[in-house]
């Protein structure tokens, strides 16, 4: 009887660090959502003048009306810079309502929440919907009726097997973290000129691909991590 209570014991002491190491990690991934969507619609230039700070939410358009993107001389996919808000409105659907992830209603509601702000975020400033028709944003709707899409199935979404979930969410954050923060390194040399003064990346660029990086590490994670499931919080 006594061999028995101890193998309990030890089993119950082995399986403590993964109920914990899952319990961070589980709470990592919308913590980092929330992280790189503050980065998102932060400073990615600064400036004292607040009328001249440009931020995430920014770029898609602002690059429109410089001159190297204008003529030419610079390729750039104006509508990548929209992939941060994209990556998140899908990754809080897909996981609001996991069981394996096991969300408490209100962190349940902030995600839900969150991914609707993100998806609306997609839509460029006086828009309408005839507008929204044209060449010229027919990405951004497309992204933007995938996103509510996404949001109002969610839980259909919620029953994908967690490794299907984590290499989505693991593609569309690193793509999200690298391409538009390559496009705006890019950039910037260009809005320093206009600035007349040197310019190196703002706050809010940093976070928001470090946010992106750490949620592809906690996909990762979850999807290939053996790991007990995690109780209600």
């Amino acid at each position: 009887m006594r061999s028995n209570d101890g193998a309990r014991g030890e089993g119950q002491v082995a399986t403590a660090p993964r109920h914990s190491q899952h319990a961070i990690v589980r709470w990592l991934l919308p913590s980092a959502l929330f992280l790189a969507f503050a980065g998102y619609v932060g400073a990615w230039v600064d400036h004292r003048v607040a009328g001249l700070v440009i931020t995430g939410l920014d770029l898609g358009e602002y690059v429109k009306f410089l001159t190297p993107v204008r003529s030419g001389e610079l390729a750039l996919w104006r509508e990548g810079f929209y992939l941060p808000l994209v990556a998140v409105s899908l990754t809080a659907s897909l996981a609001a309502l996991r069981r394996d992830l096991r969300y408490a209603l209100p962190a349940r509601a902030a995600l839900l929440a969150l991914a609707v702000v993100a998806a609306l975020n997609l839509l460029p400033p006086a828009w309408t919907p005839q507008r929204m028709m044209t060449e010229e944003f027919r990405q951004q709707a497309l992204a933007l009726a995938g996103c509510l899409a996404a949001m109002a199935f969610s839980p259909l979404l919620a029953l994908l097997p967690v490794k299907a979930f984590a290499v989505i969410v693991a593609l569309l954050s690193i793509s999200a973290a690298i391409i538009p923060v390559r496009q705006f390194l890019l950039i910037l040399p260009t809005v320093s000129e206009l600035y007349n003064q040197p310019l190196s990346p703002g706050w809010g660029m940093f976070l928001c691909a470090a946010s992106l990086l750490t949620l592809t590490v906690a996909a990762l994670w979850i999807g290939w991590s053996k790991h007990p499931a995690p109780s209600d919080a």
